[in-house]
Parts: C-alpha cells; structure tokens; sequence
C-alpha cells in the first residue's frame, strides 16, 4: 500500500475496534490531528489517518498496545512511516520509539488531551465542545481527580517538543473536535431552540 486512503484506514479501525467510545477517541484525535496539519501546511490526509488509526490494537491487544501494531499494519502492507508514527504515539508508556517528526511529536502531544477536553465537556451545562474555551480545560487540569486517567504530564512533554503552550494545545484541540462534534457525541446542547 503506497498511500494509504481515508477508507484503509476505517477498514483497518473498524476491524480491531468495536468500542464505540474508542471509534469517538479515534475520531477525534483524527480531526485534531487534521486541524494541526493544516495549521503547519502539513499533509492534512496523511496526519489525519495516522490519528485515526492511532491505537487500533488497544481494544483487543492492551498489553501490547503500540507493539502489536507494527504486526497488524504490516499485514496489510501499510508505509513503514505510518507504522512508525502510531508507534511513537506510546514513547515512554510501553515503546520506546521515540517521535522525531513534528506529525509524531502532534499526536503524542494530543492523543491524551483529547480525553481531558471530552471529559471537560460533558461537565459543562452545554455538554459540548462548540462553546468552550481553553480556560475550561485548564482550570479541569488543576484537579487531579478529574479525568484521573490522563496523564498530565505527557501532554505537557508533548507541547514541549512541539515548542508550543498548553493552553495553545489546548485551544487546537478544541477546535479540531469541533469539526466533528456530532460523530464524537459533543455538540450537546448548543444550537437548539429552548
């Protein structure tokens, strides 16, 4: 597979993931991850898939997430540079690849932020992305028991390699899931009549 499409890429998710709550992850790290591409004048289809495949073998290989992977893309012949980038995504966590380019250093920077942004919106009156701000989020961060599963300080690494504020990161994940707000479930109340 030379260039892998939007659909390879569906295929490949919708075969390993059946959760929903990680096809809504998967989206919406993909739509972040188009949003930033765009922003860099990046390769907006290619950033976009690897962040829509980013963690195809969690749901039925947890133990050896970001290392069965390698296996899984290989059998259906996909580019080395993919493999590598959804690899990199787990650096420090359970592999040791390290991300070098800017689309690696994107993904892991925002893969766990965008937990940290839906858990934000669904305490919201709104239940929503579309009206929410960075400052929302931030002020979430400060609490540790909320969203207790993401983990802080890989976003804060991320942003770091990145070269980029938390509260920039942040800003462009908002906006990146905002593109796809109905699929991921966050549009909630904004927009309807009363």
């Amino acid at each position: 597979m030379e260039k892998p499409t939007r659909e390879d890429a569906w295929a490949l998710l919708t075969k390993w993931t059946e959760s929903e709550a990680l096809i809504k992850h998967a989206l919406s790290v993909e739509a972040v991850m188009r949003h930033l591409a765009r922003k860099a004048g990046e390769d907006e289809e290619k950033w976009g898939i690897v962040g829509l495949i980013h963690d195809v073998d969690y749901e039925k290989y947890p133990e050896e997430h970001c290392v069965k992977v390698r296996e899984l893309m290989e059998a259906d012949h996909w580019p080395e540079e993919y493999i590598r980038a959804v690899q990199s995504h787990g650096w420090g966590i359970c592999v040791d690849v390290e991300p070098q380019s800017v689309m690696e250093k994107s993904l892991f920077a925002v893969d766990e932020l965008t937990g940290l942004v839906t858990a934000t919106a669904l305490v919201r009156p709104s239940r929503s992305v579309l009206d929410m701000k960075a400052k929302s989020v931030k002020k979430k961060w400060k609490s540790a028991g909320f969203a207790a599963g993401v983990d802080r300080s890989i976003i804060e690494k991320g942003a770091a390699m990145l070269g980029v504020e938390v509260s920039d990161l942040i800003t462009d994940t908002i906006e990146g899931m905002r593109t796809v707000a109905e699929e991921i479930g966050l549009k909630g109340t904004v927009g309807e009549e009363g």
